[in-house]
């Protein structure tokens, strides 16, 4: 049965746009997967570690019948394929490819966490989340404007451009 997924992406290494594009055509490459929707990119400041260039980042949403797990497996091999190199923990990226959600699933394990733990508040998920969803239902029945609303609250300080 075919699963609507959403999955972020964001690059701050290289020609980030480009990167961004590649990654796009891995992923429609991938079997079992369509993509459904693309959202504008964005430039946007870094999150976690600050002191770093600026980001562009994309949300998209996928169908897919790959299982969670497999799909986590074959966008880490997209990242690896991309030439990602993991030094520090939200550190510089050529390449970030994350399942934020995996249709109305809740998973918990080491390796995989759905809904992504942070991205009710990362804002450079939340605003391509809400151009390509906008009466997006997080698991639970909270609406992504109400998600949005509190974390454009708590951050004031994060810069997110269309361009």
């Amino acid at each position: 049965m075919k699963k609507r997924v959403i999955i972020g992406m964001g690059s701050n290494l290289g020609k980030k746009r480009q990167n961004l594009s590649i990654a796009r055509k891995m992923v429609a490459a991938l079997p079992e997967v369509e993509i459904v929707k693309i959202s504008s990119c964005y430039s946007t400041s870094p999150w976690g570690k600050i002191n770093q260039a600026e980001f562009i980042n994309q949300v998209m949403a996928i169908d897919t019948t790959l299982p969670p797990l497999v799909l986590l497996h074959q966008l880490l091999n997209i990242e690896i394929n991309m030439g990602r190199q993991r030094h520090e923990k939200w550190g510089p990226r050529n390449i970030d490819l994350d399942i934020l959600v995996y249709g109305e699933e809740v998973i918990d394990s080491e390796e995989l966490k759905i809904p992504h733990p942070y991205m009710h508040e990362r804002l450079f998920v939340l605003i391509p989340l809400m151009e390509i969803e906008p009466e997006f239902v997080f698991p639970g029945g909270v609406k992504i404007k109400e998600v949005l609303a509190r974390a454009i609250a708590r951050d004031s300080e994060s810069t997110v451009k269309r361009i």
